[in-house]
């Protein structure tokens, strides 16, 4: 009797263990502010959107062309217009907007206008940098250090855009191909992820990425895509069918820690890359850790 009792013991505590094993960890509260390193040293939301004049609003006065009038910009815009930019090493490359005035045409859900508008202030070749010291506040988990945070001076050569992800309307998400999920594209340029192994990551991980929609129908990576850029720490979305806040870095959308020693650091790639996930691979219950 006593045997067996032990043994019933050990099951419940091997069954708890596992679980615990599997759980997502929600992010704690924390004294650090959400925007992170985009609070710019006390300057806040200022630091992007001037409340008040554009641009003259953070003392560029005199730049005409770039008049803060789209998501009130604050930041200088001019050096990019019309400048296209070779991304991600294969061919792809974005053309950026021309003028103040094909920014305002475009509108805000534009790709190339979210590329300019991160660009102001992340290039550091065209774009003259504010007050960036041109390295992420947070170390990089296990290898340590700190990252560049200027695109188009990294330490690499000046202009080389090549190491960076390809972003803009060359850079589609696909649906059914061999490096991609058995997705499928909406007429309004929806990612839906219905297919049997899509369906099975959207309920291991979730699917936080936010593709920028081209033409009203296709579905492209531009920067916020991958990166929410109000919350640095914090990934608020939905997990394993569970909202809550979960821990993520570099403003990253998504649970991004890889400090945990867990899978969740790939699984946030394999949003888009499906091809080289576990559920396409066959294994569809393989949780996110």
């Amino acid at each position: 009797m006593k045997k067996a009792l032990l043994l019933a013991l050990f099951v419940v505590m091997a069954a708890s263990l596992a679980l615990a094993s599997i759980a997502i960890p929600i992010a704690p509260q924390s004294t650090v502010d959400t925007l992170g390193a985009h609070l710019g040293y006390g300057r806040g939301c200022v630091m992007c959107h001037a409340p008040h004049s554009g641009p003259a609003g953070n003392n560029a006065a005199g730049v005409a062309t770039s008049d803060g009038s789209t998501a009130l910009w604050g930041q200088n815009l001019t050096p990019l217009y019309g400048k296209t930019l070779a991304f991600g090493g294969g061919g792809y490359s974005v053309t950026l907007p021309t003028s103040q005035a094909n920014v305002n045409s475009l509108g805000i859900g534009d790709p190339t206008v979210i590329v300019i508008m991160c660009l102001s202030c992340h290039d550091g070749n065209l774009a003259t940098v504010a007050m960036m010291h041109g390295t992420t506040v947070e170390t990089l988990p296990i290898v340590g250090g700190n990252a560049p945070t200027l695109l188009g001076n990294d330490g690499s050569s000046a202009g080389n855009y090549a190491n960076d992800h390809p972003v803009g309307p060359t850079a589609i998400i696909a649906c059914g191909t061999t490096y991609t999920w058995d997705c499928s594209v909406s007429s309004s340029g929806k990612v839906l992820m219905t297919g049997t192994n899509s369906a099975a990551f959207v309920a291991n991980y979730g699917f936080a990425v936010s593709p920028s929609v081209l033409g009203g129908t296709t579905p492209v990576v531009t920067c916020t895509t991958c990166h929410n850029q109000h919350f640095e720490n914090v990934y608020n979305g939905v997990m394993t069918g569970v909202k809550a806040g979960y821990q993520t870095m570099f403003f990253l959308r998504g649970y991004y820690n890889p400090n945990t020693g867990g899978n969740n650091a790939a699984q946030f790639c394999r949003q888009c890359h499906g091809g080289n996930s576990n559920e396409m691979a066959g294994q569809l219950t393989v949780p996110t850790t």
